[in-house]
């Protein structure tokens, strides 16, 4: 009897601890997600080197290579255990190539994987730590260190062994400062679709994006509490413009398909280190991502503004997180 009592008093002293959310519930890993991210961006990344050639294959090597060596580095000169098999610097490597340009040099694509991982994520403290998402981190690194190098746009040459150096052209967006009758005069939606025009190498085909995307929900690594707001948002403040004067604004439906917007919202903005924990705050999250896209994409000189509404949400993400947090299960409120 005495026996008994002991035991269950050390089982009442026994702290319960509860890890930080969010909590993962079945045997997903870190390293099957990541692995699987990468697999969903197969359809664009196939059409984007058959689009652009082998030029847009080597960009893709340097920079996840890059990323990866770097990422591999800085754990070995902090001596921490190499991690680079969970697929995390791959991704990013990945995904920061995707937003590059067809054309530019290697070197290029080598600084900005060493700077995705190095400034956007180890010198926070690694996977899980960092505020800001590293693709983008070194996508706007290169951007505002060479932006003519960013800003120069081969006309897609369909077919592996081609080169993308011949022939230049602006991107639909780069049009749309030209004025919505020469944007919509020389841009076919139809083409944006399926993946005939010029722009990054990872965003030239809404449809590949979408199908890599429907993965992603199948395999529930992601919900629409983001991509869909997001996207809702460019296409509805959009249209309001567009309906007030269409001689000025093009339909939103070319801000749906041209640029960064699928590719930003369905594979950036749905980070899980740098977004909103709760639903709540993941619409606010991604709202403000649009709404900041459409301010940039009309009112500044600078055709895309994915890459930086992304960024500038990540820094309000630890506050929406706290504007949004759950109460606690018996919680009573002060003021109540």
């Amino acid at each position: 009897m005495q026996k008994g009592n002991l035991q269950k008093r050390k089982l009442n002293n026994q702290k319960l601890i509860v890890s930080a959310p969010p909590h993962i519930r079945d045997g997903l890993t870190v390293r099957r997600i990541m692995w699987e991210v990468v697999l969903a961006l197969g359809p664009t990344t196939l059409l984007g080197i058959y689009i652009f050639g082998w030029r847009a294959l080597t960009i893709i090597l340097t920079s996840t290579a890059t990323a990866i060596l770097t990422e591999a580095a800085i754990q070995k000169f902090c001596k921490k255990k190499v991690a680079v098999a969970d697929g995390s610097a791959a991704l990013t490597g990945l995904l920061l190539a995707l937003n590059l340009p067809p054309g530019v040099p290697l070197w290029l694509a080598g600084i900005g994987g060493a700077m995705a991982i190095g400034l956007g994520k180890q010198v926070f403290g690694g996977l899980g730590n960092n505020p800001f998402n590293p693709a983008l981190v070194g996508r706007v690194v290169l951007l505002i260190s060479w932006p003519n190098l960013m800003t120069t746009w081969p006309k897609p040459t369909p077919g592996l062994f081609r080169s993308v150096d011949v022939v230049t052209g602006a991107t639909p967006l780069g049009l749309l400062k030209e004025g919505a009758a020469v944007a919509t005069s020389q841009v076919s939606l139809w083409d944006a679709f399926w993946g005939n025009i010029g722009g990054c190498i990872g965003e030239v085909s809404a449809l590949a994006l979408l199908i890599g995307a429907i993965f992603l929900f199948w395999r529930k690594h992601i919900s629409w509490h983001i991509p869909i707001p997001f996207i809702a948002t460019v296409v509805l403040v959009s249209g309001i413009f567009w309906l007030l004067n269409p001689a000025k604004y093009v339909h939103p439906l070319f801000h749906l398909l041209t640029g960064g917007l699928i590719l930003g919202a369905f594979f950036m903005a749905t980070d899980m280190v740098t977004s909103p924990v709760t639903r709540k705050g993941q619409i606010i999250f991604a709202v403000g991502c649009g709404l900041i896209t459409v301010a940039i994409r009309l009112f500044s000189k600078s055709p895309e503004g994915v890459s930086f509404a992304i960024l500038m949400m990540n820094g309000a993400t630890p506050l929406i997180d706290r504007w949004t947090r759950l109460r606690k299960f018996g919680e009573v409120s002060v003021n109540a």
